[in-house]
């Protein structure tokens, strides 16, 4: 099959609603989504925590988050596997090669991008926001959700960074999901098998639509961060 037949054969399978095509994109959503769901909450917490507090070791803290962002995503899958093998301390939950295992990967992959990007918005903000409510005799729980609501566009990058991060990687989702078709296979590990296979067309459908995600995702970046200088202008 020639290029030209590969790419024509590829918007094919993207308009005609092929539904092998369109469950891994499926597959690919729902675990990505749900990972970061899972992610969110501890993460910008965390960030929170360590970007408003000073406690012994701040530092290392802030290092660590940091430094988790250049993990190579085939070595936490490689930590999970070991975890969630039949040997491993949590083989009893049975998640390897499943849907479940998946998750946990992407919440693993996506939490370290929501805790730095949470960090470096509240770090970022101007402090008499919370020195105001804490004047007015705001709670601690009230005076977190004062902060990161004048952080929001930064732990809405947070996100958007977070899925794009998740969706795109290969390594993890590859060896504790085991590519396995209709249940744990993604846009990602399907690419891959398509080229291994010589089969171009179903590899590049997905690499428009994975391309598509990342546009769009990017976009609603864009805009936040219009929003943003916009409503710093006004101030």
């Amino acid at each position: 099959m020639s290029l030209f037949d590969a790419i024509t054969h590829a918007f094919w399978l993207l308009f005609s609603g092929d539904a092998a095509l369109w469950h891994i994109v499926w597959v690919s959503l729902k675990t990505s989504i749900l990972g970061l769901v899972l992610a969110a909450p501890p993460a910008v917490f965390l960030g929170y925590v360590i970007a408003m507090h000073r406690f012994p070791g701040r530092r290392i803290a802030v290092w660590i988050a940091q430094a988790a962002l250049s993990l190579p995503t085939v070595l936490i899958g490689l930590l999970l596997y070991l975890l969630l093998s039949r040997r491993g301390p949590m083989g009893g939950l049975e998640w390897l090669f499943s849907q479940q295992g998946v998750i946990l990967g992407q919440m693993v992959i996506g939490l370290p991008v929501l805790l730095a990007f949470t960090l470096a918005a509240v770090q970022a903000l101007d402090p008499r926001y919370a020195e105001t409510a804490v004047a007015h005799g705001a709670s601690r729980w009230r005076v977190m959700t004062t902060v990161l609501h004048e952080a929001r566009y930064g732990v809405m990058a947070a996100v958007i960074s977070g899925f794009g991060r998740v969706i795109s990687e290969v390594g993890c989702a590859l060896m504790v999901g085991g590519n396995i078709e209709g249940q744990t296979r993604t846009i990602t590990t399907a690419i891959a098998l398509e080229t291994s296979k010589g089969e171009f067309a179903q590899g590049i459908a997905l690499g428009i639509v994975l391309v598509t995600l990342a546009l769009v995702m990017n976009g609603v970046l864009v805009l936040l961060q219009g929003e943003a200088n916009t409503a710093g202008g006004r101030m």
